[in-house]
């Protein structure tokens, strides 16, 4: 039986009484900003991670895993749209919180209109495919997919209850004046700001930020555990938990996890802010970076104790990975921590460094154990590979937009062979693509080659040899060269909104 006659049979197989549905639930846990090597199980060496190396363990890892973007709202509309950044509406961080106007709380200023560039309502999310497919949706963290009151809002988008930040800027603070909810159970008519009290009593712009007591990233872990400790083993669930660590700022409650890495490293570095930034000043940058990523382990460990013990475990894939590429605001150093590894670039780089990351997938009795994978996917791959997990394998024809017609783009691959350990049934890309404004780069890998355009001027590397991009050899490939210049032309469709420079 190939893998997806094995799949259709499970999707259409009645649940047995008082047994587990057959359909499996999903829970993709994406952070923000961790370097491919910022997990032990990638080679991390000052960071303790066990709880996602147990889950690396006892799943796949995938070794040439890609973000969508080098940045945060592309990659995410990637993921949410199974299409690369050459044809999704969202390919850059468009603001539109600055021209909105202020409120205040408890005299903290804060803006009206908080958000990013909405995703187009015209072509479907994958939280739309999964709750017309009888799913209970959820995702508690980071939106970044349309700002507040857009066409593209969690409420809007197929998800059922959300709990976080709508706004990525607004995420830049861990103890903000307010955070976003919606909760079609509670019958919310939209999304709404969940005012902290507490943080709103202590002035956002001095040092008494620091006592604020409401930790959003605490909030909103414990509002995703509350959701899952709600889900039963007769209805299939999708929850995205799109944690805002270990992103600047480099602040987190002074507890024990804190406490270990401030011994660890006993000496540190100072950071003093910078002006016009959300970004606060703090002292012991490698311990609090560092911390943040085991307070995200200890979040992935309790996720996992919760599923075992409501018995949900084997039938829930369990996916982990992050946005982008690491960052160095807020005082962050990538350099000590090695975070890119044996990569080159950081976030908002299209060389590997910026676009390839951990990504980890746990499905006890159908992904194999301990196994480290080469075969190269993308986020955009994942919205077929889930359409192929429950059953619509023709999600193409059926939720292609009328209006859209063949603009409507859909790039990705399901990798379920390969997550089932089926190598050979496993279709590959023809080439994956990457742009982003806001560099001005391009990027096409196409199986060992790689074209980076950095303001239309190509470089050509070959990562078989040289995956740290250090050896450009456009002047002795012109041919190749060519070639995938010819690809980027029929990769890319123009936007408006986000321009860059096509190659000379």
């Amino acid at each position: 039986m190939t893998y997806r006659s094995l799949l259709y049979a499970l999707s259409l197989a009645p649940a047995v009484a008082g047994a587990q549905t057959q359909r499996p639930n999903i829970i993709f846990i994406l952070c923000d900003d961790m370097g491919w090597g910022d997990l032990a199980c990638y080679g991390q060496q000052y960071i303790s991670t066990p709880n996602i190396d147990r889950m690396a363990a006892q799943g796949m890892q995938f070794m040439q895993a890609y973000a969508g973007s080098p940045v945060s709202a592309p990659s995410r509309a990637s993921l949410m749209t199974g299409q690369h950044t050459g044809h999704c509406e969202v390919r850059g961080n468009k603001e539109y919180w600055p021209q909105s106007g202020k409120v205040f709380y408890n005299g903290n200023a804060d803006y009206a209109v908080v958000g990013q560039h909405p995703l187009d309502p015209r072509h479907v999310v994958i939280p739309e495919i999964m709750k017309q497919n009888g799913y209970t949706t959820a995702q508690f963290g980071k939106w970044a997919g349309g700002y507040e009151g857009s066409v593209s809002t969690p409420d809007k988008r197929g998800i059922d209850e959300f709990y976080g930040y709508i706004c990525q800027f607004q995420a830049h603070a861990y103890y903000p004046n307010f955070l976003n909810k919606y909760s079609s159970r509670d019958g919310d008519k939209g999304v709404s700001r969940d005012i902290l009290h507490e943080n709103i009593k202590h002035d956002f712009r001095s040092d008494d930020y620091f006592k604020r007591p409401e930790y959003s990233a605490d909030i909103i872990h414990h509002k995703a555990m509350a959701w899952l400790e709600r889900q039963d083993t007769e209805h299939p669930f999708y929850g995205l938990f799109t944690y805002t660590i270990p992103h600047a700022e480099l602040v987190q409650p002074e507890d024990s996890i804190l406490q270990f890495y401030k011994q660890k490293f006993s000496v540190d570095k100072d950071y003093r802010g910078e002006v016009g930034s959300w970004y606060h000043a703090i002292g012991h940058v490698h311990a609090q970076f560092a911390a943040m990523i085991t307070r995200l382990d200890t979040y992935v460990g309790e996720i996992m104790a919760l599923l075992e013990r409501k018995g949900m475990a084997d039938n829930t894939i369990l996916i982990f990975s992050s946005d982008n590429g690491p960052h160095e605001e807020g005082g962050a150093d990538p350099t000590f921590f090695n975070r890119d590894g044996v990569l080159k670039g950081l976030k908002r780089s299209c060389h590997e460094g910026g676009i390839r990351v951990p990504f980890i997938v746990r499905w006890p009795g159908h992904v194999p154990a301990g196994v480290k994978n080469q075969h190269p996917i993308a986020f955009y791959d994942i919205m077929p590979t889930f359409c192929d997990i429950i059953g619509e394998h023709d999600y193409i024809a059926k939720y292609r937009s009328p209006s859209l017609g063949d603009a409507d783009h859909f790039d990705g691959i399901s990798f379920l062979p390969t997550l089932m350990g089926r190598d050979a049934e496993q279709a590959s890309h023809p080439y994956l693509y990457w742009e982003f404004n806001e560099t001005n780069q391009i990027a096409v890998r196409q199986g060992k080659w790689k074209l980076i355009v950095k303001r239309g001027v190509s470089e050509l590397y070959d990562l078989e040899t040289d995956v740290h991009e250090d050896h450009n050899l456009a002047d002795q490939y012109s041919e190749k060269v060519a070639e995938l210049q010819a690809i980027v032309r029929q990769a890319h469709t123009p936007n408006p909104y986000f321009h860059v420079t096509l190659p000379e």
